[in-house]
């Protein structure tokens, strides 16, 4: 490395992020800077923790929401410093997301720097393009600036993928801003917490339509609830097994948990450390059949709702507000009022039709990076610095983070966090994991005199 020292560049300013620039700066390392760079206003929010509905609460308790692996209660003590106090009164709530917002640009604030010299700089603007050489990458902005540093690691989070169809609602953006009619009936196409915190969102808003959320086996999420927490020991886990027998073994140990008076809440959240381990080890055959087949099932149980908001679609349900259909998309027609869609029933054969005034797609994050929209990755597979995993649901990176190119050989300078990596890791979508993964990379990177 040359004289100027080493010099992170961060592409995303979200969660991940905003959890990865803490680390790499938390020690004060007086050779190392880091420039992070988000195309939004804010630094932190991302499209989970913006300033939205109050009503969107975290789908994790607050006790399990530390940024930081080490200091579990890091977010509940900075809840109660707050002027307007915790906003609940113990470590086992769910609080607004655009608070957990107003928690990471706290965190990171400290860390900025004027100068540039050292520390943290934020630069607005969306990356472009990422070059990479022998002896450093370098980051071009869409309006032109370059920036050059020793790794540049990817953290942009949900790729928000281009709509459908044109027409269809964006599903981050507020049904008002949306201009969608408050009597229009809606289509929601998907079942899981994206749909919650839409259908949340469309209540608060005042809509008097209907609301039709549809998925293929129209599946809702379940909601926690305080429960005694289940120990899996690592030897009784049949790491390596086929996805058919290994999930035959969890239903049994959960039917077992179960019959002794537990809550099958305790074994979900018993194998979460090992989950990731799990999926690396599962043949390729297996985990396309448990995406293909499963999935839907374990995320339902796995990444679930707080019990509060468990009550309001309880009763959009009961009131008629909201329908959910199992069902699958057939056709659809735009015409002046919307668009005319034609669906089939999970088990039936003939199609059934339905006038909306407005769709909104929230099929959830896991898609084909291929389509991606996102600049930086698109410039990434476009070069052959990084290519698609088998499964297609993420780029292919090594256990360290490293992004692996189209020959297969790991790069030495770029590195990708969060849930670009979750055809590695799976289980990478969440705070918990993400933290760690952020704190692992920084460790390693931290402790490199860099690649030159």
């Amino acid at each position: 490395m040359g004289p100027e020292g080493r010099h992170a560049i961060i592409i995303g300013g979200g969660a991940s992020g905003v959890l990865l620039a803490f680390q790499l700066l938390k020690s004060n390392p007086s050779d190392l800077r880091v420039t992070l760079i988000e195309k939004r206003p804010e630094i932190g929010r991302g499209l989970a923790y913006h300033a939205g509905n109050p009503e969107h609460l975290l789908n994790v308790r607050v006790t399990n929401m530390s940024a930081l692996p080490d200091e579990p209660e890091h977010f509940w003590n900075w809840l109660c410093a707050q002027p307007a106090g915790p906003l609940c009164p113990d470590p086992y709530c769910f609080v607004p997301r655009q608070t957990y917002g107003d928690y990471l640009a706290d965190l990171i604030a400290p860390l900025k720097t004027r100068d540039g010299s050292q520390g943290l700089t934020i630069v607005r603007g969306e990356c472009a393009a990422i070059r990479e050489t022998p002896s450093d990458v370098a980051v071009t902005l869409a309006d032109g600036t370059c920036i050059t540093g020793s790794t540049a690691i990817l953290a942009t989070g949900h790729d928000a993928a281009a709509p459908l169809l044109a027409g269809h609602a964006e599903p981050w953006a507020a049904p008002k801003d949306a201009g969608i009619d408050m009597d229009a009936t809606v289509l929601i196409l998907g079942t899981g917490l994206s749909m919650v915190d839409y259908v949340l969102s469309l209540l608060r808003y005042g809509h008097q339509g209907r609301i039709v959320a549809m998925s293929r086996r129209g599946l809702l999420p379940r909601a926690h609830r305080r429960v005694d927490p289940m120990r899996f020991a690592e030897h009784e886990i049949p790491f390596g097994a086929e996805i058919g027998p290994l999930l035959r073994w969890f239903r049994r140990r959960i039917e077992l948990h179960v019959a002794e008076g537990g809550d099958w809440r305790g074994a979900i959240d018993a194998i979460r450390p090992f989950t990731q381990q799990l999926w690396q080890e599962l043949p390729l055959s297996s985990r396309r059949r448990f995406l293909e087949h499963s999935r839907a099932w374990w995320d339902v149980h796995r990444h679930r709702t707080a019990p509060e908001v468990e009550a309001r679609i309880a009763e959009a349900l009961a009131t008629k507000r909201l329908t959910v259909i199992a069902g699958k998309l057939a056709a659809i027609t735009p015409n002046p009022d919307g668009a005319l869609v034609r669906y089939r029933r999970r088990g039936q054969s003939e199609t059934s039709e339905l006038q909306v005034g407005a769709i909104i797609d929230c099929t959830g994050i896991v898609r084909d990076p291929g389509a991606s929209t996102n600049p930086a990755v698109r410039s990434l597979l476009d070069q052959g610095l990084a290519r698609i995993d088998p499964l297609r649901i993420g780029i292919d990176v090594t256990p360290d983070c490293a992004i692996v190119n189209r020959d297969g050989s790991p790069s030495r300078r770029l590195y990708a966090v969060g849930p670009l990596t979750r055809a590695a890791f799976w289980e990478i979508i969440a705070v918990p994991d993400i933290r760690q993964q952020c704190a692992e990379l920084a460790a390693r990177l931290r402790a490199t005199d860099g690649p030159g």
